[in-house]
């Protein structure tokens, strides 16, 4: 096909290939025409992308739907293809964008429909009926739609046949987990989509999303109007969470009970209170439709009587946790009022900590709050304030879904937060600059002079977002991996702001009282800050036994003996318990009776099974069921961290993205990976067009639980996990471009230093420690003073004995950096240690004026005036400085007048403008005079309008 011009909604295109008869169609993002192929003369239905540059996401949609059509109406495929689809022809590109081409069926929307005929009750529930038998093919096919309405229901205006229509962001995982975003980027129709599809329940998407939607489609064909409606996005999912609609017949009176009933099942807000099945919602609406035609009424009866799947569904609603969850949301009501508090969930791992934490969602949408979170990584504690950088990630994603209006108040109120200043809160959150863009240098600063900057510049802009309108809430999982940096800017971060909930969770098992975690909480409780803790204890049996009932849609009776095994293995942790229950059903021990549709277990077969009772070793054995070229990703993937990206799997893993993707695919269909963004769907199929280039598309996973990554990990034997880690670090310096490399330091030399046993060349070592440098200089600038040490010690580990003698001026730097993030740390000893290795090494005074400067602020910030004093005076005498020990009053105002003569007529600004002092002594002395300045004036030294005039 020709490139075309963008549609205009009063012109037909024109396609090469294709005479257009009309315009079925016209949205924002899609026009959809009725043509004739020229070549054959076949009429067909062309649904094309109405920008000249459609984005990515919308190229991603078309191919998906064309891929999953082509898959569940293909004929030679292993299942049955789905009769109520669009059969799709091909996908051919125009212009920049695509036209999928599918068989004209002769039916038309049944929105549009509606225009022009009034449905009866019996065309309604036969339409019903349809989509029913349509929903069960594709749930066979494991296809959720996710965006069932009436503009996607076709009908044909004779035989009133239904079929459904856009796959454009159907999914083909058996479960999806939405993540928070803005209403302006959810994926699907505000009005008709699934309360777990909001990002906003704590619940994954799966095919029972679909019944919820159509529930709603029902409700509007039959009430004439949709359940729910506002201007207001925020407001609407609000409704879909959390209100119950107005029952459909009182919307209207000639609607049966029975049949609102059943509308009321499809939109039950929990996906375990709606139907199950759609052969069972099938069988209520044939009862409804022979009814309602024999009688012209619908008697009431029981409904789902017919409704049980066949699919092994373990609930994700909350088990025995109403008593945290209810102090979490009073804690969230209260600074929603304007305090500030910080609420701790403590527990064991996958006792459920994250999933209390999440149920916040639904009074967060319902105050216009912002949820944002971040994860500390058990393989990557040494990247600084990673968690606090993929929460501020997630915020400014949702800032830049908003309109361009809104966007520029966030911009101006940022700015006006934080001045000039912006380029240091970017160097912690380089996404920050899409929405400030590029900020202006900021002077150098060293020492608590930067933190102090830092420090009130972050308070500034965490307050832009901390409001009465929209109060924050702000998720540090796995606070015990925590680095010192994220640590004290969590105590900042309580010191003065309002309408602010910082919530951690944390493995209380893993900390003792001297843990760095424990130690900033006492402090903490000492500023009288508001720290109150849930400490969540593994489930009772009655609790287990409630979850496994409800798993096996039994009565607690009959599933308690299940209970018991289980529960034995398990001791009521439930991330064990269920996966243990989903081990239990995959190997056959749990299978569905279909003869007398009931869930059965041998309980004896299953006591027989020489089972594991540790959690790790227990995933591990399941992640060996996997295909071989699946654990080798998984395992890479695992050695990278806890969340990751395809582009570095790849890497690592060197194969080419979509080899990689296709390997993983297992994964993620078993739900051990799950996706955080849609771009993975790209790789739902092999095929690759000229519009886009595979490598530039880079979708970003997480691994579902913290026990699987260590499953996955342990896989690894123990003998050559450094040198997988020293690998993929290679790999990942190998790929990046020089220019690239401070973006991804932190990644790159924390994999590197896992193996620094295995480096014997000295290049190689060399390398290394420049690394390290380069790292600790980031990691310094983003104040985080021990993860700077840490890598000072790899550094001159790597340089060895002989650094000052073979690579003087990085030994030098590092010894530098050592002491002065040391003195940062309070950690004097190390400090007097790197600092006495300058001064014995050093080749001449100035090069020692630097750890000088930091041996007399140590002893400032001590208050040791006197000391720090006593550490100048000398040191500026040997720089030539002539210093009087007793001046009078005459010399006093011979300085001043001095300093005066120097400035002159000259302004603030002009001084500003000056050349920088680069001659090496006169700039030691300015600092050292500079850096005392305070203790002389404590002390009433003589020595301070002399020291004033240095440093002028």
């Amino acid at each position: 096909m020709t490139p075309s011009a963008s549609i205009s909604p009063h012109t037909l295109p024109d396609i090469s290939g294709y005479a257009i008869a009309e315009q079925l169609y016209l949205g924002a993002h899609t026009a959809v025409y009725r043509a004739m192929q020229t070549a054959t003369r076949l009429p067909v239905v062309l649904k094309v992308l109405r920008r000249d540059y459609p984005n990515f996401r919308e190229l991603m949609q078309f191919r998906n739907q064309y891929a999953i059509m082509l898959r569940i109406t293909d004929a030679n495929a292993k299942s049955l293809p789905v009769a109520g689809i669009i059969k799709p022809l091909s996908l051919e590109t125009v212009g920049n964008g695509y036209a999928l081409v599918m068989e004209d069926w002769g039916g038309i929307s049944l929105k549009k429909y509606l225009r022009q005929h009034s449905l009866t009750i019996a065309e309604v529930l036969e339409i019903g009926r349809q989509l029913a038998e349509i929903l069960h093919d594709l749930h066979q096919h494991r296809v959720v739609h996710k965006d069932i309405k009436p503009d996607n229901i076709l009908i044909h205006p004779h035989s009133k046949e239904i079929k459904l229509i856009d796959f454009s962001i159907a999914s083909l995982l058996p479960k999806e987990t939405q993540q928070l975003q803005s209403p302006n980027v959810l994926e699907g129709t505000l009005a008709y989509l699934a309360p777990e599809q909001t990002g906003r329940m704590n619940r994954g998407i799966d095919y029972r999303a679909d019944f919820y939607a159509l529930g709603v489609s029902f409700y509007q064909l039959l009430g004439g109007e949709l359940p729910f409606t506002s201007d207001d996005p925020l407001e609407l999912l609000h409704c879909h969470i959390a209100k119950a609609p107005t029952p459909l017949n009182l919307v209207n009176p000639e609607i049966p009970a029975t049949l609102s009933a059943i509308v009321a099942k499809l939109m039950a807000k929990n996906a375990e209170d709606r139907y199950q099945s759609a052969k069972g919602l099938k069988y209520d609406l044939q009862q409804c439709y022979r009814q309602w035609c024999e009688t012209g009424e619908i008697r009431p009866f029981q409904l789902g009587q017919r409704d049980l799947s066949d699919r092994f569904l373990i609930p994700e609603k909350l088990y025995g946790r109403s008593g945290e969850v209810q102090a979490l949301l009073e804690s969230f009501d209260r600074v929603a009022q304007g305090s500030t508090e910080l609420m701790l969930v403590a527990g064991f791992s996958g006792i459920g900590k994250t999933a209390v934490v999440n149920e916040v969602h639904k009074p967060i949408t319902r105050q216009n709050g912002y949820f944002i979170k971040g994860k500390f990584d058990q393989f990557n504690r040494n990247i600084p304030l990673s968690a606090f950088v993929q929460a501020f990630r997630d915020l400014i994603g949702y800032l830049l879904s908003e309109s361009d209006e809104q966007l520029q108040e966030w911009k101006a109120q940022i700015l006006n937060a934080v001045g000039e200043n912006g380029q240091v809160l970017i160097a912690a959150i380089p996404e920050l600059e899409q929405i400030l863009g590029p900020q202006p240098s900021v002077p150098e600063l060293s020492g608590s002079a930067a933190q102090n900057r830092f420090n009130v510049l972050f308070q500034k802009f965490i307050q832009v977002f901390t409001s009465p309108e929209h109060p924050l809430v702000i998720f540090l999982d796995d606070l015990q991996w925590a680095d010192s940096a994220s640590l004290e800017l969590l105590k900042l971060l309580m010191s003065d702001n309002r309408h602010l909930l910082m919530l951690g969770a944390y493995r209380d098992n893993e900390v003792s009282p001297v843990h760095r975690l424990m130690l900033t909480l006492e402090e903490l409780e000492k500023t009288e800050a508001i720290v109150r803790t849930i400490t969540l204890e593994p489930l009772g049996m009655t609790d287990t036994n409630h979850l496994i009932a409800d798993t096996l849609r039994c009565s607690p009776d009959l599933a308690l003996p299940l209970t018991e095994l289980i529960d034995r293995k398990t001791k009521g942790n439930p991330f064990f318990t269920t996966q243990f229950l989903k081990a239990l059903h995959e190997d056959g021990y749990i299978t569905f009776n279909r003869d007398r549709r009931y869930w059965q277990c041998d309980i004896a077969q299953i006591s027989a099974l020489a089972l594991t009772d540790d959690v790790v070793e227990f995933m591990a054995l399941q992640l060996q069921k996997l295909p071989k070229e699946t654990q080798h990703v998984l395992k890479l993937a695992a050695c990278v961290g806890n969340q990751f990206d395809l582009s570095t799997l790849s890497i690592v893993s060197e194969q080419s993205p979509i080899d990689t993707a296709t390997a993983f695919w297992r994964a993620l269909q078993e739900g051990f990976i799950l996706p955080i963004n849609q771009t993975y769907k790209f790789f739902q199929t092999d095929e690759i067009d000229p519009l886009e280039n595979s490598n530039t598309i880079n979708p970003t996973y997480r691994f579902l639980h913290d026990r699987v990554q260590q499953a996955a990990y342990s896989l690894i034997p123990k003998n050559q996990k450094q040198t997988a880690h020293y690998q993929i670090g290679q790999l990942l310096l190998e790929k990046t471009a020089p220019e690239l490399r401070s973006d991804r330091i932190f990644a790159i030399v924390n994999q590197l230093n896992y193996g620094t046993d295995l480096i014997a060349g000295p290049k190689e070592r060399e390398e290394l420690a420049r690394l390290n440098l380069m790292a600790c200089r980031k990691a310094r600038g983003a104040t985080a003073y021990q993860v700077a040490f840490d890598y000072t010690r790899v550094g001159l580990l790597m340089l060895g004995e002989q650094g000052w003698q073979q690579h003087y001026d990085m030994t030098l730097a590092f010894h530098e950096l050592a002491a002065e993030v040391a003195m940062l740390c309070g950690d004097w000893d190390r400090m007097e240690e790197a600092i006495d290795r300058v001064v014995s090494e050093a080749h001449s005074l100035p090069e020692k004026v630097n750890v000088y400067r930091i041996r007399i602020q140590s002893n400032v910030s001590r208050n040791k005036f006197a000391e720090a004093i006593t550490i100048a005076q000398p040191l500026l005498e040997q720089l030539g400085v002539a210093l009087n020990p007793a001046p009078t009053a005459t010399d006093i105002q011979q300085e001043i007048a001095e300093i005066e003569g120097l400035i002159g007529e000259r302004t603030i600004e002009d001084l500003v403008e000056m050349p920088v002092m680069t001659d090496v002594n006169p700039l030691a002395i300015v600092q050292i005079a500079s850096s005392v300045m305070a203790a002389a004036y404590i002390c009433a030294s003589p020595l301070l309008p002399l020291l004033v005039s240095l440093a002028v």
